[in-house]
């Protein structure tokens, strides 16, 4: 994401040697400029959840290419110039550039933490920061497993969008080596260096794009924030800097073919594109072969309509300020979202647009200043120190914002009872002096069935593990059969198992409904799998649920995507399908009916309120017209129906603690430690066997 002047290579600068019709007298690529403003509104347009921009992430993978052509344009030039590539002026440049507004957005981020956040959700956004800092934060979401895509949850983190500069980073850290390396090796052996560096961008960019391929089937929410899944898109602009001269003749109809089709096909993918596919895998070429077809037309001698048309001040404009922007729209959304409650459409798009303050201030103070100080460009090894001292003022300050925060104690097994005091129908709690589980670690409190690998989570694999608890020789074998909502009740089931002698099976996968319907490929072949295997098994009890709200868009007999609501009679249907198929076993079966979400982040909600716990209670508000689950089980005769919000939401409201534990990990899911105890209702409610 960095606007840079276009250098002429010593080839490009011969005499008589065609110019791209887009290139200024003082070296600038409007065309380059003006894509890059276009990628900006694609990506601002997603962030804000508008309902026809949701592909407008697509505009990452355009800064992607256009970085590795920019970069390396530097570059050759810089051989050409002065037969080598000096690293301590490349990093200098990219530290003036990028360094000083990078950290003042830390800074602030930080500070509206300490304002608005917990302590919990304070000491997590320090960490991210200070990962940010180190332009490493993209591992660290892969590591956690954050699902990108997810803009609405009010546990996101501030920092989230450092993951693209994380990954440009690591590129300009490495690429410089790499290719003074390949510059001293074509010397030794008497090689042209373009020829070498040619043949490395190519494996390059092949091994990440096969790569990326495989990651994205195989755990696409990792794959979307990995950079060795990603590295082939700049590799592409890479390749486009080595192999474009100054200026392409190419038939007008030509050029205006690829620029209009490049434009047609970023558009097109911004209003179709959704977040349930393999990202980046085969679905980023689109956007990736649109870019290097843009800065090829831009490379011809005629600008083309399209070409002209972004070249003109209000795309130039957004184009100059893209990074300034991009850096404040996103903390803007998150810290508002937290003062204000969930954002409409509307009001994510004013945010979004407000946020155009602080970037033309900084923009102008802080980005602007750095970049274009005569003294700090004649002066490298100063310009490394101030960048370093930059970083190291946000690594401080975020270590120290961690180590201050006040800790919530953890209570212990015994003074955490969970749901077992509503059985003595004690009032709801009002505060607490310690929770259970520790409240830094709750977010990731799912359960034995999840850490030991039997929940399916993101991957390619169609068939569950064998896995078992309770009594693995009993007779009695109950299946636990789900999504994501049904590996929650795992914690409680395996209690009951082990009290009652029965085998538990438990089969879950994230995000796959049980309903028999066209979800997704992966989905739909785990589903039928696991169908079978239980048909094959015949268990005495079938434990279903399943998630209802928005995730769940189907595709029709033609293969479109439905919306959530135009999906409801197909989810009901498939319900109804997949109960009828567990009820010919012979099996027992019920469903336990998906429970409502929470409209704030309970971890953080609890951190900030342990003397007032009813602030973190809210309604029961669980729309009846999406509940597929509860429909379909009352039209299957025999099929017990189990609601679990007279439990969770006893005198009408939800609270977010009870006996001590927290209830839910997140805006949708119960923690493993209250799910534990829950296995004496799961003991009342299910059928005997």
């Amino acid at each position: 994401m960095v606007w840079q002047r276009v250098p002429a290579t010593t080839r490009q600068r011969e005499a008589g040697a065609p110019r791209s019709g887009a290139l200024t007298d003082s070296g600038f690529r409007l065309d380059v400029q003006g894509i890059r403003g276009f990628a900006l509104v694609l990506v601002l347009l997603c962030h804000a959840s508008v309902p026809w921009a949701e592909g407008g992430f697509v505009g990452l993978d355009v800064f992607f290419v256009l970085s590795g052509f920019l970069i390396t344009g530097l570059i050759l030039a810089e051989i050409d110039r002065t037969g080598t590539v000096s690293i301590v002026a490349f990093y200098a440049r990219r530290a003036r550039r990028l360094l000083p507004l990078a950290v003042t957005v830390l800074v602030v981020i930080l500070a509206g933490a300490l304002a608005l956040f917990s302590s919990v959700r304070t000491e997590e956004v320090s960490g991210d920061v200070i990962a940010a800092a180190l332009y490493v934060v993209n591992w660290r979401f892969m590591a956690q497993a954050v699902d990108y895509f997810a803009f609405e949850d009010p546990s996101v983190s501030p920092v989230q969008h450092y993951w693209s500069l994380s990954v440009e980073e690591q590129f300009y850290l490495v690429w410089p080596l790499l290719v003074l390396g390949a510059l001293t090796v074509a010397r030794r052996r008497g090689l042209g260096h373009r020829g070498l560096l040619a043949v490395l961008v190519g494996t390059l960019t092949i091994g990440s794009f096969a790569y990326g391929v495989w990651f994205s089937e195989a755990a696409a929410q990792q794959a979307y924030f990995s950079t060795l899944a990603r590295g082939w898109e700049l590799g592409v602009g890479c390749a486009l800097a080595l192999i474009l001269p100054a200026g392409l003749r190419m038939p007008r109809a030509l050029a205006t073919l690829l620029s209009g089709g490049a434009i047609a096909a970023l558009a097109w993918m911004t209003l179709t594109f959704r977040d349930d596919i393999p990202y980046p895998g085969w679905y980023a070429l689109v956007p990736t072969l649109a870019t290097a077809a843009w800065i090829v037309a831009g490379t011809a001698v005629t600008a083309t309509a399209p070409i002209r048309l972004f070249s003109l001040p209000p795309l130039q404009y957004l184009g100059r300020i893209s990074y300034a922007w991009y850096l404040w729209h996103w903390p803007a959304l998150v810290f508002a979202a937290k003062v204000l409650g969930p954002l409409s459409v509307t009001e994510s798009v004013l945010v979004t647009l407000a946020a155009w303050v602080p970037t033309i201030v900084s923009h102008h103070l802080v980005e602007e200043r750095f970049r274009r100080s005569p003294t700090l460009a004649g002066r490298p090894g100063l310009s490394l120190r101030i960048g370093a001292a930059f970083t190291v003022t946000a690594l401080a300050l975020a270590v120290t914002l961690s180590a201050v925060q006040p800790r919530v104690p953890v209570a212990s097994g015994k003074e955490a009872p969970g749901a077992r005091v509503l059985e003595r129908g004690e009032p709801p709690q009002q505060r607490a002096e310690a929770i259970r589980p520790d409240l830094t670690r709750a977010e990731d409190d799912r359960g034995r069935p999840f850490e030991e690998g039997c929940h399916i989570k993101g991957d390619d694999r169609v068939e569950s593990p064998a896995c078992a608890y309770g009594d693995l020789r009993s007779d009695t074998t109950v299946v636990l059969f789900g999504d994501s909502h049904g590996l929650q009740y795992a914690p409680g089931m395996i209690a009951l198992a082990q009290r009652r002698g029965w085998r538990l099976e438990s089969l879950t996968r994230a995000g796959c409904t049980v309903a028999l319907v066209a979800l997704r490929p992966r989905c739909d072949r785990w589903r039928e799998h696991t169908l079978r295997r239980i048909e094959r098994t015949r268990p005495a009890l079938v434990v279903v649920t399943t998630g209802t709200l928005g995730r769940y868009q189907v595709r029709d007999a033609d293969g479109d995507r439905l919306s959530r609501k135009a999906s409801q009679p197909l989810l009901e249907r498939g319900m109804v399908r997949t109960l009828r198929r567990l009820k010919a076993t012979g099996a027992k079966v019920a469903v336990i009916r998906d429970q409502p979400r929470l409209p704030f982040d309970p971890i953080d909600c609890v951190a900030a309120n342990l003397e007032s716990l009813d602030r973190c209670a809210f309604a029961p508000d669980r729309p009846s017209d999406l509940a597929f689950d509860a429909r379909a089980a009352r039209r299957v005769r025999g099929v017990r129906l189990i609601d679990p919000v007279p439990l969770l939401c006893p005198q009408g409201t939800c609270p977010s603690v009870i006996g001590n534990v927290l209830v839910y990990r997140n805006t949708y899911h119960l923690t493993a430690t209250f799910a534990a105890t829950l296995d004496r209702w799961l003991e009342r409610r299910l059928p005997r066997v």
